[in-house]
């Protein structure tokens, strides 16, 4: 029996690397999509997983990198950057949201689209889309973040994924691919220095994504949970 096969973007690190590992302990053939190929084969190498040189931001690696899958049961698009942390909108350049856009949001269309065609041939296909909590349009208008009107193009851009998570979920419904955002929490990664600092373990976040990748034909498509599976609101 074929074992299952996962592609996690940004997997050289954090919680990339946590899901990655995860899927791996369960027999699944895993694909650790990292930009830098030295430190993928790096870390891809003591869990058992096979890199896969993928920039998610570069249209010709995305296509080699899809032209050599023939069929894959997950994606968990997880590649991101945060590079506005701390800083008022009014102060953020538009570069800097064309740049977080250009990876977070962009990259997930571009990298999703490119494997269409290997999820279709898997018999329980699902995408998993790493969000954050801090794109929740509820919670920003509540008071759950007290950083008001900072950190606008990751969260912006993280509000743009959620979209896109409803529109593939309704798109590739009749493909049976399930799609799902999940919003991880605060984790000890570098994707900034906030988190950096933190002291929230990576691997709870992992274990949330991984439960939406292992749905069953009968779970939900097109929600929004947090890392503990409880529904975020939009």
């Amino acid at each position: 029996m074929t074992a299952s096969t996962a592609l996690v973007t940004g997997a050289a690190g954090g919680i990339g690397l946590r899901i990655a590992r995860l899927l791996a302990e369960r027999g699944w053939k895993v694909l650790v999509g990292a930009r830098d190929e030295a430190k993928g084969a790096e870390v891809a190498a003591p869990i058992g997983a096979c890199p896969v040189l993928l920039d998610v931001t570069d249209a010709g690696a995305i296509a080699r990198a899809a032209a050599t899958v023939r069929e894959l049961d997950v994606l968990v698009n997880n590649a991101g950057i945060s590079l506005d942390a701390g800083v008022p909108v009014t102060e953020t350049g538009v570069d800097v949201f064309r740049r977080t856009y250009e990876t977070n949001v962009f990259g997930v269309v571009a990298v999703t689209n490119a494997f269409l065609p290997a999820l279709r041939r898997s018999a329980h296909p699902r995408i998993v889309n790493i969000s954050s909590g801090t794109g929740s349009l509820t919670w920003a208008t509540g008071p759950q973040f007290p950083h008001r009107g900072t950190h606008a193009a990751y969260r912006s851009s993280k509000a743009a994924l959620n979209a896109l998570t409803v529109y593939y979920a309704h798109a590739l419904a009749d493909d049976g691919i399930k799609v799902n955002a999940l919003a991880p929490g605060l984790r000890r990664t570098d994707l900034n220095a906030t988190a950096a600092a933190s002291d929230g373990d990576p691997a709870e976040a992992a274990a949330g994504a991984v439960r939406l990748a292992l749905l069953p034909d009968d779970g939900p498509s097109g929600e929004f949970f947090s890392w503990d599976g409880t529904p975020v609101p939009w």
